[in-house]
């Protein structure tokens, strides 16, 4: 559309004209000049001009004037204008000539009329004597532009003419465009003995226009001044070319055509500015190839595949055939206007590169730029030059290609252009790569497209874990694992990582950081997601020996929330110094969050410093995002909430939302929210609960975090019943992965708040019981401290229906938390909790149960009851004795032993029974022991006949005394069965 407006405005208005009083700009100097050549006639002085210039600078205008000026002071004026069409027809320029000082019926007109008449020679002596004795009777003005496409015979003349200027009055006028130097013999020069004082010779350069010049041409086609800034700009994008200039001064005064409802109209005439100077730029070059010889044409496109890294050397050895000199060549180019100044020969814009290039077909192109790809590489150009050639070479199949391409994506990404470092990585798979490689490169495209492309990032991690063919592309495997697993895409980690465990050959260490990323993922997955038949990778060993696979047992152990000791130990084995750097930095994170979750909080904050390094060397922006929230998480937990909003901020900026995957993407509004509420402000943590999008979360961990930190909003809102529910939600998610660690997350002393605030009592002590025990079994002092605290909150709390809560209560900052007032007495549940820490241990299940029983309620106080409304147990909930008080109707140990028909269960029955016992629905469990539904029902009901129990809120008491021997591994879970 540009294009055509273009060709209608050039046609339209003379170049170089400025409003209409057509007053040629920054040409006064030459316009003078020809002023007093005219003047200079009268008095029988000759003169010989030659204007050059390249395309477009005003020849044709400046000839036009001179023809005003000449016809203004008497002068009679012949004029004639060449084209390349009539380069080969004889005397073409010549009629056009002799037809103004001569009729067309006379004699000579009538042999131009019929070329081959007469001999050349004497037909040009004749012309030459026509037109001297023409200005004898009058001052003559003998006036060809574009000179340069004269034919011959016509060419002959004008020189002719030129050595006897002495014998009348003639100004001849020519212009010449710089595209086409004169060759050998097309010169037209004066007569070696002419006298100057009678014969003057001037050669008239037009340069290009100044921004002043260009601000004074636009100002007269928009009709009203310009500002500096927008005629230094328009001289800038048209290398002060008049005529391209007064194209896009035309448009520029014109409505915007593009504007329209899919696209408003550009803010500012700088943006159209440019975006027609570009266009008619490329128009100026597609006409002026088209004038222009093949052997020229070769060097330029030769010109346009080197750039300006191209030395003179290279084009030539392009150059094939050569048919002409390069040197030559360059130097007949220098005028064309189609080049930038310099050494090296460039293009001084890209579209006009491109309409070089444009006559090719795609093979010839694609050989040409990989001809030119191979000599820079010999020359030993810097990586930038060969590695551009590269981008629209074919196919090498030289190693070096593919190095050189590495070498320049990574210096385009440190500078920050990740764009063309992806383009470039994307041609490096394009050439023939070993399989380790081929997974480098993917990995790397992914780490580059994250930004832009989250999902585009997800898909070349696919790749590179698709079709594992070769067992030495290990490292490389472990590394995408690593960064898909950082990710959060668990659903596509989890069989993919299994297909790469699978391939034979893979080394062990590489194996076992496979099968670590792989149960860490696993655990993670959405539980909707997870496929029926649990992929062939074997579980985590009970002692691992490589670091990886002891960050995630350490994890998996703290979120159970068993044996302290041995989470502990796993953790710190997994960040040893020896082992940081060939560790996965998912299974680092894991050990870290361990270590938060046993409250070695400094340990993991190095932990977590060191993994922030490694990311930052390998620009894993979802491993440092990850590593910020667990920082985050571990700077709550110890009070700082403003120093966790920095790590909140930064952990935004490093991975933006948009960028994060679905399943981790509430985390941050999570955390945020959370560290709003340690700093009493509710109404930030009202608006980044409300920002985030659960519904696209699915059932992961994030979405946990989520629903706590909505449910202490409510709590602290005074809205019970929506507090509960959010907080009941989160226990849900929590115990479907088996996480039953409070360490994590307080919901139960959370909920039991919001039901003590709804006059449940019942079930507000069965949470808190619960979450006492658990906390009892885990062992941490802080989480341990919490549960206490929480169970004299609780306790203290009125008993009252929904409704405003009394102030300063319902808002407080941890609704888990609480401790006797100074001057209020300590509930009985407080007293019994600090008189049993103090006089038991805290570690093993014996020493759990001795302090549950640690001593009779006060009468009347209501036993606890389970953590779900009345009637029904809350899913992976225990409904134990509290305070040496059987729950009502469960029959003591010894009754139950006692009972008939107990017997011992088998090996089978018993880890079905184990798992219930968890908290795991039947086919929870069915999926976890890879056996039918109709297996698990068919044990769970032998298991009660057996016990002598009549549903699962039994099954804990009587799994502790049922005869036979508990198979348990160290941190106290059940035997799983391996794959």
């Amino acid at each position: 559309m540009v294009k055509g407006r273009t060709e209608e405005a050039a046609r339209r208005t003379p170049a170089g004209t400025c409003g209409p009083s057509g007053r040629l700009v920054e040409r006064d100097r030459e316009q003078r000049l020809l002023d007093d050549l005219l003047r200079g006639l009268r008095d029988g002085r000759s003169a010989l001009v030659e204007v050059r210039g390249v395309p477009g600078a005003g020849r044709s205008a400046l000839l036009r004037r001179a023809e005003e000026l000449a016809t203004a002071a008497g002068v009679r004026v012949a004029a004639a204008q060449a084209c390349w069409e009539e380069t080969g027809v004889r005397h073409a320029v010549a009629a056009q000539l002799h037809a103004a000082i001569a009729p067309r019926d006379s004699p000579l007109a009538r042999e131009l009329l019929r070329p081959g008449a007469a001999p050349d020679a004497a037909l040009s002596g004749r012309l030459c004597r026509a037109f001297l004795a023409a200005a004898r009777d009058r001052p003559l003005l003998v006036v060809v532009d574009d000179v340069q496409w004269a034919d011959v015979e016509s060419l002959r003349l004008l020189q002719a003419l030129a050595r006897r200027l002495a014998g009348a009055p003639v100004l001849l006028l020519t212009a010449r465009s710089d595209a086409l130097a004169p060759g050998p013999g097309e010169r037209i020069e004066l007569c070696p003995l002419a006298d100057p004082g009678t014969v003057a010779a001037h050669t008239l350069v037009l340069d290009p226009l100044s921004p002043a010049g260009a601000g004074e041409l636009l100002a007269g086609a928009l009709g009203e001044p310009v500002e500096p800034e927008l005629a230094e700009a328009a001289a800038l994008a048209v290398d002060g070319n008049p005529a391209v200039l007064r194209v896009v001064a035309d448009l520029l005064a014109r409505p915007d055509r593009h504007a329209g409802p899919d696209r408003p109209a550009a803010p500012d005439r700088a943006a159209r500015l440019r975006e027609y100077a570009t266009e008619a730029v490329r128009d100026r070059a597609v006409r002026t190839l088209g004038v222009l010889p093949e052997a020229l044409l070769d060097v330029l496109r030769a010109i346009a595949v080197c750039g300006s890294d191209g030395t003179p050397d290279m084009i030539a050895a392009l150059v094939w055939p050569r048919s002409m000199d390069t040197a030559r060549a360059l130097e007949l180019l220098s005028g064309t206007g189609l080049l930038a100044p310099g050494e090296r020969p460039a293009f001084r814009s890209e579209r006009a590169a491109e309409a070089a290039l444009a006559g090719l077909g795609a093979e010839q192109r694609e050989e040409l730029f990989a001809c030119a790809a191979e000599l820079a590489n010999r020359a030993a150009l810097p990586d930038g030059t060969p590695a551009r050639m590269l981008l629209g070479a074919r196919v090498i199949g030289a190693p070096w290609a593919v190095e050189v391409l590495r070498r320049e994506a990574a210096r385009l990404r440190a500078a920050g252009d990740q764009e063309a470092s992806v383009r470039l990585l994307r041609r490096a798979l394009r050439e023939p790569v070993g399989p380790r490689l081929r997974v480098e490169i993917l990995t790397e495209l992914s780490i580059l497209a994250l930004p832009a492309s989250p999902e585009g990032s997800d898909r070349f991690l696919h790749q590179a874990l698709l079709d594992p063919v070769d067992p030495s592309a290990g490292p490389a495997w472990v590394r995408a694992a690593d960064l898909l697993v950082a990710r959060g895409d668990f659903a596509s980690a989890v069989p993919l990582i299994a297909g790469v465990c699978a391939v034979p050959g893979v080394g062990a260490r590489d194996r076992a950081a496979l099968r670590a990323l792989f149960w860490i993922a696993r655990h993670g997955q959405d539980g909707a997601a997870r496929e029926p038949h649990r992929p062939a990778v074997a579980e985590l060993p009970r002692r691992p020996v490589e670091p990886a696979e002891a960050g995630a047992a350490a994890w998996l152990s703290a979120l159970r929330g068993r044996d302290l000791t041995r989470t502990r130990e796993l953790a710190r084995a997994a960040l040893a110094p020896a082992v940081l750097d060939g560790t996965p930095l998912a299974a680092q994170v894991a050990a870290c969050h361990a270590l938060v979750l046993t409250e070695d909080v400094a340990e993991a904050q190095l932990g977590l410093d060191a993994v922030l390094a490694r990311a930052h060397r390998s620009n894993a922006r979802a491993v440092a995002a990850l590593a910020l929230l667990i920082k985050a998480l571990a700077t709550l937990g110890e009070d700082r909430a403003e120093e966790a909003a920095v790590l909140l901020d930064r952990a935004e900026e490093v991975l933006p939302e948009r960028c994060a995957h679905p399943l981790l993407a509430p985390a941050l509004p999570a955390l945020r929210t959370m560290a709003h509420l340690a700093r009493g402000d509710l109404a930030g943590a009202e608006r980044s609960a409300a920002a985030a999008r659960p519904e696209e979360a699915g059932g992961g961990m994030a979405r946990a975090y989520l629903a706590y930190a909505r449910g202490r909003v409510r709590l602290a809102g005074a809205d019970a019943e929506g507090a509960l529910g959010d907080l009941h939600e989160c226990g849900r998610l929590l115990l479907a992965r088996q996480v039953a660690n409070p360490a994590l997350l307080p919901w139960r002393s959370a909920a039991a708040r919001a039901r003590a605030l709804l006059a449940d009592d019942a079930g507000a002590a069965g949470l808190i019981a619960e979450e006492r025990r658990l906390a009892l079994v885990w062992g941490a002092p802080r989480t341990l401290a919490r549960a206490l605290r929480a169970a004299g909150a609780v306790e203290r709390e009125p008993g009252r229906g929904p409704g405003p809560a009394a102030p300063g209560r319902a808002r407080t900052a941890d609704p888990g938390a609480g401790h006797p007032a100074r001057g209020e007495p300590a509930s009985w549940q407080y007293r019994q909790a600090l008189v049993a820490v103090g006089t038991a241990a805290v570690s093993g299940p014996g020493a759990v149960d001795g302090l549950l029983r640690s001593g009779p309620a006060p009468a009347g106080r209501a036993p606890a009851g389970p953590p779900a409304p009345p009637g029904r147990t809350a899913p992976g909930t225990v409904a134990p004795s509290v305070a040496g008080r059987p729950r009502p109707g469960a029959a003591t140990d010894a009754e139950a032993a006692a009972r008939p028909g107990r017997q011992a269960l088998t090996t089978a029955e018993r880890r079905v029974a184990a798992l219930a016992a968890e908290g795991l629905a039947n086919r929870a469990i069915a999926t976890e022991l890879s056996v039918t539904l109709r297996t698990v029902e068919l044990h769970l009901t032998k298991a009660y006949r057996k016990l002598g129990i009549s549903g699962r809120p039994e099954l804990a008491p009587a799994l502790a005394s049922a005869p036979g021997h508990d198979e348990r591994t160290e941190d106290g879970a059940p035997v799983r069965p391996a794959a």
